[in-house]
């Protein structure tokens, strides 16, 4: 077992971040961490780090006890935190052999590295000097520099142009071949292309913990798109019946949720005729882990 959490609480002050919450994460498993901000997310990934204490519960990464044996947990582990802390004055090369002396690896694994994240280009330059993409991609490089059995990545895609997010994208599904990788991310498409299995978190609570196409496969929501040839309030929209949820950015297009597996197409083309609207565009749209993420956290 990789990484084992149990009954984990946390409170700041009088607002608890996390409510007695338990997982497992098996070795080689690639999991995404899922929830709304101030869910818990980076609190409980601080708390595996050993840099936050939890008030209950306990958790282990590796084996290693994370109150008792924190040493051996950060030795084990490879972080790269929401807000990346670097020093901006040192080069890249320098700042990763500094690293590299605290790890007490081969420097040889510090040209590794610059290419496993597509450094080279940038390599020789001061980290701050560097673009907010290739700043990930330093900490990110520095995560991996110790060869560790589990990577916690909190936000690692932030900041990066799409052709970095697929660069990125394939260095942690690599590093899942022979790593457990523990990722928080609101990038919903990052979640698909790269996790085997997700768990969201609401208010503290674990509110899904399943394997991404189980996950999807049993959500009982639907959404359909719809455009009206006119403006419509939203007062107008939640009248439709069994509507659960609906966004729109210019009161035209709408997509429009409702928890049930009946197509509702007809529903929404009965309501723009007694509306004397016209709909220029009514599709029903795939399930897709965002649909999932509404319905579980709403």
């Amino acid at each position: 077992m990789s990484i084992a959490i149990q009954n984990i609480s946390k409170s700041y002050g009088t607002q608890k971040a996390l409510d007695a919450i338990s997982f497992s994460i098996n070795k080689g498993e690639i999991v995404g961490f899922l929830g709304p901000n101030g869910a818990g997310k980076s609190t409980l990934m601080k708390i595996l780090t050993t840099y936050l204490t939890a008030d209950e519960g306990s958790a282990k990464v590796n084996g290693f006890d994370v109150s008792s044996q924190p040493k051996d947990v950060q030795l084990s582990i490879g972080y790269l935190p929401e807000h990346n802390p670097l020093y901006l004055d040192l080069y890249v090369r320098e700042y990763l052999a500094f690293n590299a002396d605290v790890y007490k690896v081969a420097t040889s694994r510090i040209e590794e590295v610059i290419q496993l994240t597509g450094l080279a280009s940038e390599s020789h330059k001061k980290i701050g000097q560097l673009s907010k993409g290739y700043r990930q991609r330093v900490g990110l490089a520095s995560a991996l520099l110790h060869n560790p059995d589990v990577l916690i990545l909190d936000e690692p895609t932030t900041g990066l142009d799409p052709n970095q997010l697929v660069e990125i994208r394939n260095v942690i599904k690599n590093a899942g071949k022979d790593k457990t990788v523990f990722l928080s991310t609101h990038i919903m498409q990052e979640v698909e292309a790269i996790c085997d299995r997700v768990i969201i978190i609401d208010k503290g609570k674990i509110v899904a913990d399943k394997k991404l196409e189980k996950l999807i496969s049993e959500s009982t929501t639907q959404s359909i798109e719809v455009e009206f040839d006119q403006k419509v309030s939203e007062t107008q929209i939640a009248t439709i019946d069994t509507i659960h949820s609906y966004t729109t950015t210019n009161g035209i297009i709408w997509e429009l949720t409702f928890a049930t597996d009946k197509d509702m197409r007809p529903v929404v083309f009965d309501f723009a005729t007694a509306n004397r609207l016209k709909t220029l565009q009514l599709n029903q749209k795939n399930k897709n882990l965002e649909t999932v993420f509404r319905e579980v956290t709403k």
